[in-house]
């Protein structure tokens, strides 16, 4: 595994396993999944930068997006790259009528990471993760570190393997098919 050094401590949440890594990163470790870490020089403004200067095809990038599906109650929807949630078969799927994205202050208290870092991994509140196909579509993923211009790179299936009990899904909106 490479792993880049943080340029910004004030960005990490201290951990006893290496306070130079990302929170996400610690916790792929605690299970076992391959991975690795890519230091972006300059802020990240787009997923479509992000991919360009990680050498992937911006479909490689995956979204982890909060959606409160009631009060207290939130789920995490993984997708690729540009792909839009249809919020009607997300509501389907969650059986509710009113679903909404979660504000920025409500992903920072339930994921513990800002918006533009989120990663299903090492949240500060655990929530129920749903993939969506298109992410398992490549076989290298990107996804967030918990760190801003940090990204973690691993494997599609290493990506899935480690969510196991996440729901496979199709939520894709038919006008946007991947």
């Amino acid at each position: 595994m490479i792993v880049f050094p943080i340029m910004n401590d004030a960005l990490t949440r201290p951990s006893s396993v290496n306070k130079n890594k990302p929170p996400a990163s610690i916790a792929l470790d605690k299970i076992g999944i391959p991975h690795r870490l890519f230091l972006h020089e300059g802020t990240v403004t787009s997923f479509e930068q992000a991919a360009r200067e990680r050498g992937q095809k911006p479909a490689q990038v995956v979204r982890s997006i909060l959606f409160q599906i009631r009060p207290e109650e939130f789920v995490m929807v993984l997708v690729a790259g540009s792909e839009q949630v249809d919020w009607k078969k997300l509501r389907q799927l969650v059986r509710r009528s009113r679903v909404r994205m979660a504000t920025e202050d409500e992903v920072l208290e339930i994921t513990g990471y800002r918006v533009g870092t989120v990663s299903p991994f090492g949240m500060a509140r655990q929530v129920k993760v749903m993939i969506d196909a298109s992410v398992l579509r490549m076989e290298e993923v990107s996804i967030g570190s918990g760190v801003r211009n940090t990204a973690i790179i691993l494997k599609s299936a290493d990506l899935r393997r480690a969510l196991g009990d996440a729901e496979m899904v199709s939520l894709l909106e038919e006008s946007h098919p991947s």
